[in-house]
């Protein structure tokens, strides 16, 4: 499936070429445990396209609609595809490189994070699936510090 409306809680996939694999491996595995998955681009490898192109759009989608979507987002370090997914409003772009297995759960208990960026020059599939799986089960943990640490991230501008 490609990108396109929002609908009901939706898992969108971005990349570039650096995470291309990845991103493909990733997508086989959240279909596989039933995931509905909406794929951002790219869409073939291109090792010449630009990340923000792709993340942009995904992020777009989690904005639009960030209490029933989601996103994984792909790039070589995850670094710079962060960066372009929070300009969108709304969203919380967590980028995660492997060591650490619990930040997965912990930027989404703490942080209520929508969004995962995952170094691909650093994570093997297993572990790419790892921490897809526990980023996507893991609720927020609506705690009131938490919530109100969120509210002042959103009243910066």
């Amino acid at each position: 499936m490609r990108c396109d409306i929002v609908s009901s809680m939706k898992v969108y996939l971005a990349t570039d070429h650096a995470g291309f694999e990845l991103k493909e491996t990733v997508k086989e595995f959240l279909i596989k445990e039933g995931y509905e998955v909406e794929d951002c681009g790219a869409y073939q490898y291109d090792k010449n396209d630009d990340y923000p192109d792709f993340i942009s759009k995904a992020a777009e989608m989690v904005s639009k609609d960030p209490e029933n979507s989601k996103s994984i987002i792909f790039g070589g370090s995850g670094q710079g595809e962060a960066i372009v997914a929070n300009k969108f409003p709304k969203v919380r772009a967590a980028v995660y490189y492997g060591k650490a297995e619990d930040m997965p759960s912990l930027t989404r208990q703490h942080n209520d994070s929508n969004i995962l960026s995952l170094g691909a020059r650093f994570l093997n599939e297993e572990e790419a699936n790892n921490a897809v799986k526990l980023f996507l089960d893991t609720p927020f943990s609506e705690d009131e510090r938490h919530i109100r640490r969120i509210k002042k991230i959103e009243e910066i501008k």
